[in-house]
This record gives structure tokens, sequence and C-alpha cells, in this order.
């Protein structure tokens, strides 16, 4: 069983958790995740480390109640326990002599894109980030990116804090301007990614984004997390999830995170009782 040590609402739907998970923590690398369950016979629901302490063994994870299971995930409390906390799964990402890098992060991309930000910053790196929501209630992480970053640029889509816009405006004018990155990191929804990527491409610059494809076991064994990345299957659990931005099918990633659609809104639907619109959708 794992303690959930402190709860936080970090804005409306999105909630951090801090939980006592020692063997995960000493092992944690920036861009890993962990694969939990509520309760025995639960659903395993994979979630991107978003801070670790080795010393205090907590692992930090930061999720949004969108479905059944996360809203459940939502309702537990400081002191509450799960029954599973798996990990830590995926590759780790190192960067090596990095001088300047920037990183994005967009809605609740912001929290797998602070523990890279945070080692890059360790490292003696220059970071500037840029990091964006929906509108201001639902920005997330600022003061901690902030903390790790020589420069911050806010965005909001509604122009309630910051730039009146994407992250990608603000991204396309610090390249236009000249700005030079020895690489680029960004991760948020997968059209945020594939158009910063996009955006990227034609100056060069190294891009990596991160993956969040459907995924059960975390192994590789099922499939599920399969993409294809330079003409080639990965699998994100065990390949990823980060990968070189300017290879990923990302059209193909979005079309597959819709094959279950039906199957998760009718779950959310039961789990409301009925009492929601969600099913007509």
């Amino acid at each position: 069983m794992f303690q959930i040590l402190d709860k936080q609402d970090l804005a409306p739907s999105i909630k951090q958790f801090v939980i006592d998970a020692p063997l995960v923590a000493q092992k944690a690398q920036p861009g890993q995740f962990i694969i939990l369950r509520i309760k025995e016979g639960g659903e395993r629901i994979p979630l991107t480390i978003a801070d670790y302490d080795a010393k205090q063994g907590t692992v930090t994870v930061v999720f949004q109640e969108v479905g059944k299971t996360t809203l459940e995930l939502g309702t537990l409390k400081t002191g509450d326990y799960l029954a599973d906390f798996v990990g830590p799964l995926g590759e780790g990402v190192k960067f090596k002599n990095h001088k300047k890098v920037l990183g994005i992060g967009g809605g609740l991309g912001v929290a797998p894109l602070y523990p890279k930000l945070k080692i890059l910053h360790q490292q003696g790196a220059y970071v500037e980030s840029i990091i964006g929501a929906k509108t201001a209630d639902l920005l997330i992480m600022e003061q901690q990116i902030k903390a790790v970053s020589n420069k911050t640029h806010i965005c909001t889509d509604d122009g309630t804090k910051g730039r009146h816009g994407f992250v990608t405006v603000v991204l396309k004018e610090l390249l236009e301007q000249g700005e030079k990155y020895d690489e680029i990191i960004i991760i948020g929804p997968p059209i945020l990614m594939k158009i910063a990527a996009e955006i990227t491409k034609p100056y060069g610059i190294p891009t990596m984004v991160s993956l969040n494809p459907i995924m059960v076991d975390g192994t590789g064994m099922c499939g599920g997390c399969r993409v294809t990345v330079g003409g080639e299957t990965k699998f994100a659990c065990v390949d990823g999830p980060a990968f070189d931005g300017h290879k990923v099918d990302f059209d193909e990633l979005m079309k597959r995170l819709q094959t279950y659609k039906t199957e998760e809104t009718t779950a959310l639907h039961k789990h409301k009782g009925g009492n929601c619109k969600c099913h007509q959708q």
C-alpha cells in the first residue's frame, strides 16, 4: 500500500499527490512514469512523474479528473492509500552538455516538463520556458517552472494572464528573432506538439516530445502504446515516452487516442449514475 502524504488542488479538476514510494523515488529519472491502481480490481492508469525526492522517498504525480478512474482518484485524501504504485517505467531522459534549452508546456504538460527543466537547471544550463493554458485558472506549477528557469513566458488562450494566445506564437517569435537552442522540449496535447515540432523543424533544432498513447501494462507486452517514429513502430512505455518530435506520426497517434472513446464515455456515464450528458456526446 502506498500512502498519499499530501494532496493539493492545482486548478479546477487538476490535482497533485505526493506519494510515499521510496523504492520508486530512488530510481526515478526525468521523463519516466508510474502506473497506479486505486484498489484491487481497479483500472491501471499511467501518470508521468512530476517530481521525486530520493532522500524523502516521495514521488509527485499530477492528474486531471477527466474519466471514471481519475474522478475516483480525485476523491482520495491525504492519509489515504493506493493499492499499487509501480515504477519507475519508461526511459529516463539524459542531457549532455546542454548550454541553452527551451522548454514548452501546454496545459497538463507543464507537470512532466518540470523535472526535465529542473535537472537542466541543476546542470547549469540556461533554461528558457514557455507555459500556457486555456485560461489563468488552469495554469499550473508556474512558480516551480520559474524557479528552474532563467526566463519564463506565460500564455493563455483567452488572454487572462500573460500573452494572449498559444505557446506556439511565442515559440515562433523567438526562433524568428534568431534565438538558438541546443534542444527544445515540448509537452502538451498531441496537436500542440505536432504544430510546435513543425515550427522547429526548418531550424534544425533537436526537438523532444513526450507521448501519451493508450497504455495497459507499461512493459511493452500488450502493444497498446505503439506509435510510429521515423517510420518504425515503437512502444511508448519502453522506448519512450520521450521521442524525436520531428519523426513522430502525430496524426496516427491522435487517431489511436480515440480508439476507446465510446467505452470511456460509457464508463464515465455509469460512474455518474447516468446523471451527465457525456453519454450523448
